[in-house]
Formats: structure tokens, C-alpha cells, sequence
């Protein structure tokens, strides 16, 4: 029988292709982009001149080290200790990836077996869904509704079973931009000890937390050797065509991801590894200008959606906010983010296609706001066409 039928069969449904839909229906209408997150300004220039520099001095324009170039791998360890008090060596507990979504592609492949069940917060960043199929596991979501998006804790514990094997947690969430408390992650971790269950933790937006502060769970009692760790450079340095992420966890955690992930790339970005190694080393005074600076975007596309006549929820991290279209009368976002660049020239991703259950996000449309001020003002100016 051939196999490729089925695995379409699995991925079915998936909203990978509903960003290529998008942009290019922002293509063809001139409209402006608000629905694939990606700046449209680059990252520092001192990083940008390290990449240039280590290309001209033939640094990583072969292969590097699997693991990932030394340099680099120090880096990652110095930050986690740095701003989380979480130490791990950079032999042993560090693994370099092709972005954040090649380390969960090779965390899933290796830590789960078919039929394994992983919960995971819907709606759902859409690689997880894509990751946990091709791993030939379930994908049990735990919905997050609308207006918090919290997680309801009680629900969480009855949808462990004996066949739970990971939970995969995303905070801050993409896409409402929830962030876990403290007390729900020392309930979650209650769980995960009990139940001796595996943890994956997605982290990109670690540094784009707006109200009170990232605590990876990692740091938290019985969860250090539990815990899979996943963040990349491209969110918090706005070098996203780079592709350099990275896992920390146990050497054991470490040693069965990287086994998977080096039948997935082998190696990548040579000469952008020497550079985000420099990026991780910036002063605070940088972290702390690009949250403040994310914010304040935030804000603004936010007071525009609502003076348009959107229901807006307040994110409280990443750089993406959920809305309601229902003041407007409309129920089907799909439809709706269709016809909104012939509408008014913008472009939002409907939220409908990251979740389960078609009809549990059909309302709820997002929009980013990691553009040019004058970018988000021209838009906010179109959307209230629509009133």
C-alpha cells in the first residue's frame, strides 16, 4: 500500500497553507500584510554585520558540528542561566536546530511512540498538529477559550489517560497571546509529576512578555528532567529567515532528539550561528527596548482594531492579537480574512483553521503587529472601511 495517502490523510485539515493563501492573496491585491508574523524591518546591525563577518572569515560555510557550533551552544547556556537561573552544559544539554519548528518536528519524532496521546492547547500553533501525525500519535486538545484563553486546569487532569505520554505547552501562546500564571504552571507541573508525564515546552516569545515575567517550567521542582525546552532567535532579534533554534533539556532528552533531528536537516545556518551567538550576549538594555518597543505596537494596532469596531483581545505576550468579528456580523472568519483585502486591502489569518473543532474559533481572527508604526496606522485607517 502506499504510504503517502495516509499520511495526507493525517495532516488533513492543517492550516499550514492557509499563511501561503494569505500572502498571496496580499499579493495580488496590494493589501497590506497583518497575517504572517514576520517584521518588516531587520534585527540588530551588529548582529547582521557578525553574520556578514563570520561568511568572510569561513565560518560555518561548510558543515558545522551537529550539535551545533561551540560558540553558539555556550551562548545558549550563558542566556538560560542568565535570565532563568537554569543551568546546562553546552556539551551535553544544548542542541542546535533549524528553527524552533525543525526542534519540535525532532522532539515529537523521537520522544513519542504510535498511539501515544499529547495534549496540547488548542487552538494550536499548526506544526504541532502536523508534528504529533507524522510521529503517528494523538493530539489531544485542551481548549482555550475566549475572552482569557486560561487554561482550565480541571479539564487538563481528566484528559490524562494511561496513555498520555506529553503534554506540549506554548507560553506565551501563539496565537492569543495568553500567558501561563505561576500558579497554573505549578498545577501543570503538579500533573506532570504525578503522572510522570514528558513536557515540551515552545518558549520563542520569551522575551515578548508584556505583563509581568516569563518563567520557563523547567525551573520548576521535578520538571528539569522532564522538561524539553524549545526557543529560537528569529522572534527575539527579527532575523526570522535565519532558522536557528534550539533545545535544552538532560543529556538522555537531548541525545534522543538530536538523534531524530539529524535525519531531518543534518546541520544549518552555519555563518547565522556565529552571529545569534553575539545576539544572546546583548546587553538587557536591547531585550528590554524590543519588549517595550512590541508593546507599544500593541498597543497601537489594538486601539486601531477597536476604534474599527473589532472585539479585541488584549495579548498579554507575542506579537499577534486575536479579535471578534461578530460586531460585525460576520460568524465565518475563513470567509471573512477571504474577503477582507478586496474589502479594505488588509490581510489577517483566520483562527478557525488552528483548531479542532471548525466551529470553536469562527469567529476569532488574528492580526500581527510587528510592523512599521505607519504600516499598522495604514491599516487600522483601512479596517474602519468596515463599519
Amino acid at each position: 500500500m502506499n504510504a503517502r495517502p495516509l499520511l495526507n490523510r493525517r495532516l488533513d485539515g492543517l492550516g499550514t497553507t492557509i499563511f501561503a493563501e494569505m500572502s498571496a492573496l496580499a499579493n495580488a491585491t496590494g493589501a497590506i500584510n497583518l497575517g504572517q508574523g514576520f517584521p518588516d524591518t531587520d534585527g540588530p546591525e551588529e548582529i547582521r554585520e557578525a553574520a556578514v563577518r563570520a561568511l568572510r572569515d569561513g565560518k560555518g560555510n561548510q558543515y558545522p558540528p551537529g550539535p551545533g557550533v561551540p560558540e553558539l551552544r555556550a551562548a545558549i547556556s550563558e542566556h538560560q542561566r542568565r535570565f532563568h537561573g537554569l543551568a546546562f552544559d553546552p556539551d551535553t544539554e544544548v542542541l542546535v536546530t533549524a528553527g524552533a519548528t525543525e526542534a519540535i518536528a525532532a522532539t515529537m519524532l523521537a520522544l513519542l511512540e504510535p498511539d501515544d496521546e499529547v495534549i496540547a492547547f488548542e487552538p494550536f500553533y499548526d506544526s504541532y498538529a502536523a508534528c504529533i501525525a507524522m510521529a503517528g500519535a494523538k493530539r489531544v486538545p485542551l481548549t482555550l477559550r475566549a475572552p482569557s484563553f486560561r487554561p482550565d486546569l480541571d479539564e487538563l487532569r481528566a484528559k490524562i489517560t494511561p496513555r498520555t505520554r506529553l503534554l506540549l505547552l506554548n507560553t506565551p501562546h501563539n496565537p492569543t497571546g495568553m500567558v501561563l500564571t505561576a500558579d497554573e504552571q505549578n498545577a501543570i507541573a503538579a500533573l506532570a509529576v504525578e503522572h510522570d508525564l514528558l513536557v515540551v515546552t515552545d518558549e520563542v516569545y520569551e522575551h515578548l512578555v508584556y505583563e509581568g515575567t516569563h518563567r520557563p517550567l523547567a525551573a520548576l521542582p521535578g520538571m528539569r528532567e522532564r522538561t524539553v525546552t524549545i526557543s529560537s532567535a528569529g522572534k527575539t532579534f527579527s532575523f526570522t529567515g535565519w532558522k536557528v533554534g534550539w533545545v535544552t533539556a538532560t543529556g538522555p532528552l537531548v541525545s534522543a532528539v538530536r538523534t531524530a533531528k539529524q535525519y531531518l536537516t543534518y546541520v544549518s545556518a552555519g555563518p547565522f550561528q556565529y552571529a545569534i551567538a553575539e545576539a544572546l550576549r546583548l546587553p538587557d538594555s536591547y531585550f528590554e527596548s524590543f519588549r517595550a518597543d512590541l508593546r507599544r505596537k500593541r498597543d497601537l494596532l489594538g486601539n486601531g482594531l477597536r476604534a474599527a469596531g473589532f472585539e479585541v483581545y488584549e495579548p498579554q505576550g507575542t506579537y499577534f492579537i486575536t479579535t471578534d468579528i461578530t460586531p460585525f456580523g460576520e460568524k465565518d472568519a475563513y470567509a471573512f480574512c477571504r474577503a477582507l483585502p478586496e474589502r479594505c486591502g488588509v490581510v489577517a489569518i483566520p483562527n478557525s483553521v488552528f483548531y479542532d473543532d471548525p466551529d470553536a474559533g469562527r469567529g476569532q481572527v488574528r492580526f500581527t503587529f510587528c510592523k512599521r508604526d505607519d504600516v499598522l496606522q495604514e491599516a487600522a485607517g483601512r479596517l474602519r472601511r468596515l463599519g
